[in-house]
């Protein structure tokens, strides 16, 4: 299940396409073009507006939302007949285009509220896959496949003489990884500060190092379609940044190409507190000439807690959104 932020904003950001101009009145009549709400969904909904709970991100789902109804990229004034919602929950095919609503059939629409998160896949499937979405022939935890020496040191250091764990951190089970997690919560103990540094400095040299290698074997422009969330089919984000309101046009590959030339993805370790691999994309503005570069990173690392499950590696893009190539305003023209 979504959090009750996620939730509230790709609902009112639907809500807001319809036409209506008071949230009140839109949720309190649950109009029929929502297909597929249920009525937990609906009483979910109305209770958090009901509460006053999340208005600021209620009124900026509701304002994209109508934005997206006016754009002439977009619906261009004419209210759907459908709406989908297909955020908070897992895809059952391949996903090509990041989605939370489908409108008409034909509209896909990603939510990012206050998000700079790109992809969030296991550190194999990055490295390894590039992206893709077939499954990682090497599924290992990837501190113990890329730093062996450094992550026993670390659990050493961390599990000191506890009789119920393992002696190899290979070996944790789920329960013995959370039971870790949990003991620590408040922090590392003794010598276990420096044996983290130490992995994480052999981490981000290790990912960058086989990811450089991976790219070089492989069409570079395509991983750096992926990279981007350039899909083969064209969408939409609404949300917002730190500046306001977000409403974008993403291109396909096949428009990219018209207006960009590639020049190279580029793959370096950077220092952090955790394992931290950059990444930059040189890309030409073809009607110019004029080089430009995107900038992100990636962070490697566990989710709920040290040790409690198989790090993950969590892609951001750390230019705006706004200055990615393939990503146009929906209120200006594109070139």
């Amino acid at each position: 299940m979504p959090s009750e932020r996620t939730f509230v904003t790709e609902l009112a950001t639907g809500l807001g396409m319809l036409g209506e101009d008071d949230l009140t009145t839109v949720i309190t009549n649950r109009p029929s073009a929502f297909v597929n709400l249920s009525e937990e969904d609906w009483r979910r909904l109305g209770d958090l507006w009901t509460r006053d709970q999340y208005g600021a991100e209620f009124v900026a789902g509701f304002l994209n939302g109508q934005a997206f109804l006016a754009a002439p990229d977009a619906l261009n004034g004419r209210r759907p007949r459908i709406i989908e919602w297909t955020g908070g929950r897992r895809p059952p095919g391949d996903e090509v285009v990041p989605s939370d609503l489908r409108v008409d059939h034909v509209y896909l629409v990603s939510c990012k509220y206050l998000s700079r998160i790109l992809h969030n896949p296991s550190p194999a499937r990055l490295v390894d896959g590039l992206l893709s979405q077939a499954p990682p022939e090497d599924s290992r935890d990837w501190y113990e496949r890329v730093a062996p020496v450094e992550y026993q040191h670390l659990y050493e250091a961390c599990a000191g003489t506890d009789p119920s764990l393992p002696r190899l951190a290979g070996e944790l089970t789920t329960a013995e990884r959370h039971r870790l997690a949990a003991r620590l919560r408040s922090g590392w103990p003794a010598g276990a500060a420096e044996a983290y540094e130490r992995l994480c400095l052999t981490v981000a040299k290790a990912t960058a190092d086989a990811w450089v290698t991976a790219i070089r074997a492989a069409n570079a422009e395509a991983v750096m379609w992926r990279l981007l969330r350039i899909g083969s089919a064209p969408y939409f984000v609404l949300g917002s940044s730190r500046t306001g309101a977000m409403r974008l046009r993403i291109d396909t590959p096949w428009d990219w190409r018209r207006d960009y030339r590639f020049r190279r993805l580029e793959v370096e370790p950077q220092p952090g507190g955790q394992p931290r691999v950059g990444w930059s994309v040189l890309y030409e503005v073809t009607n110019t000439g004029e080089d430009r570069i995107v900038r992100g990173h990636v962070e490697i690392r566990w989710s709920h807690g040290r040790f409690a499950q198989p790090p993950e590696a969590k892609v951001y893009l750390d230019s705006r959104h706004e200055d990615v190539p393939g990503y146009h305003p929906l209120s200006g023209r594109h070139g």
